[in-house]
């Protein structure tokens, strides 16, 4: 759609107020004199001069008859088919004849006097047909009519534009996000109307953003809740059981204090995973890089794990190359490590095996954990990295950890220019892979 410039718009409606009445005058001129010439006194068309000629000579020859009815009677005939009027004033300028008792106002005027052997006999005022008066008011209502126009025309491309981008504006202060905004024709118009749609994009996108960031927050609130509430209620009461001395014998008293123990570890345990977790989504800090050997850190992760691997029977079985060197944070890559065999030992089942490889490829250092436990779900696989989702729907925590482990383990892998992605492996079992740049290519 082609548009205006809103200083084109208005020499455009001047040049219509300006256009129109001229044309309405031109017309009428053209109609009543037959004639283009316009000017303030109008040239005679023949007709009109052959008729003005007459009646001053009729005038000069019946100078003497001045005074006579019968005379007057003609000069009155003979005045009134030519359209004009006539006053005969004597020498001492009385008035001695009147062809129409209206003054001339306007109307154009040829005077004359009569002189008769060095004598005044009088003066004579003849009055011409009005010519001036029709295309005048055809240019005053041409005048009208081109305001009318531009007003029409003003807020068909000005003011309705404006009146309709004021009410979307308030249906969008409402909330309504669908509202269509108008078009103009007007360029300057339609500039703000495309600036107005930016914005309102855009704060339909932030509001739909902290729609969904409110739904997280109230999700987190209520997850965190949940699993600080039942090792809580556990811990509690097994403590109200000791204290109440519902343990008698030692074996008990030992089990009750193993188990509050348990609790107070698995609490521990969510209260760092919770701070790791908001100091990597908050925290913009520098990572603490040095040249770190991964396969050394797979094994120190390996071995604070085996314990937990040997209760139920689990063998992991290590392939770790040599010269796997990557720069970056020691203690974040070992947490990042663990969270990811924490996970395999904790879904691996009894008697099981999980095997961990670590080898160079092409500048990358990659790793991967492989579990016989029974894989991801398609449901998991598309939310496995979303924070505290857990794939059991009774979130029980004897399988389900956190929900932030492999979440605080793919963040971690990013910080370092890596990345972690989960499957399953063909042979069964889930399986976690990523890689993070040697150092010797970030070096380079």
């Amino acid at each position: 759609m082609k548009t205006l410039r809103i200083r084109t718009f208005t020499i455009l409606c001047l040049f219509m107020i300006t256009l129109v009445p001229w044309v309405f005058f031109v017309a009428a001129n053209f109609l009543e004199t037959h004639s283009l010439k316009i000017g303030s006194n109008q040239p005679y068309d023949e007709s009109l001069q052959k008729d003005i000629n007459e009646a001053i000579h009729m005038i000069e020859m019946g100078s003497g008859q001045w005074r006579d009815p019968n005379w007057q009677g003609q000069l009155q005939s003979e005045l009134h088919q030519s359209k004009l009027d006539a006053v005969i004033l004597s020498g001492s300028d009385e008035e001695i004849y009147r062809s129409t008792d209206r003054e001339g106002g306007l109307r154009s005027t040829e005077r004359f006097s009569v002189i008769e052997n060095g004598h005044v006999l009088g003066r004579v005022v003849v009055y011409l047909p009005k010519s001036n008066t029709l295309p005048t008011i055809s240019a005053f209502a041409g005048l009208l009519l081109a305001f009318f126009i531009v007003g029409v025309e003003m807020r068909r491309f000005l003011l309705k534009p404006l009146e309709k981008m004021s009410r979307a504006a308030r249906q969008i202060a409402s909330g309504d996000w669908e509202v269509r905004l108008p078009k103009s024709r007007i360029t300057e118009i339609a500039e703000v109307g495309d600036g107005f749609d930016v914005m309102v994009k855009g704060l339909r996108t932030s509001y739909q953003k902290q729609v969904k960031l409110e739904e997280e927050r109230r999700f987190v609130i209520s997850a965190v809740a949940h699993d600080l509430r039942t090792p809580l209620f556990a811990l509690r009461g097994y403590l109200d059981g000791l204290e109440q001395g519902i343990a008698q014998t030692p074996e008990k008293i030992s089990k009750y204090v193993a188990v509050c123990k348990e609790k107070s570890a698995q609490l521990d345990r969510l209260v760092e995973d919770l701070f790791t977790f908001t100091k990597m989504e908050y925290w913009d800090r520098p990572l603490n890089k040095a040249p770190i050997d991964l396969p050394v850190v797979l094994q120190q992760s390996i071995d604070s794990l085996s314990p937990s691997a040997g209760h139920k029977s689990i063998v992991i079985n290590s392939h770790l190359a040599a010269d796997c060197v990557v720069s970056g944070d020691a203690h974040l890559l070992e947490r990042a490590l663990s969270n990811l065999l924490d996970n395999a030992v904790r879904h691996t089942p009894p008697g099981g095996t999980i095997d961990v490889r670590c080898n160079k490829k092409e500048g990358k250092i990659e790793f991967m954990i492989r579990d016989s436990g029974p894989g991801f779900t398609a449901e998991e696989l598309e939310r496995v990295f979303e924070p505290l989702y857990r794939g059991e729907a009774s979130r029980n925590r004897s399988t389900g950890g956190s929900g932030l482990g492999l979440t605080i383990s793919q963040r971690i892998i990013r910080q370092h220019g890596g990345e972690l992605t989960a499957g399953n492996d063909p042979q069964g079992g889930a399986r976690l892979t990523g890689w993070i740049p040697a150092a010797d290519s970030q070096l380079s």
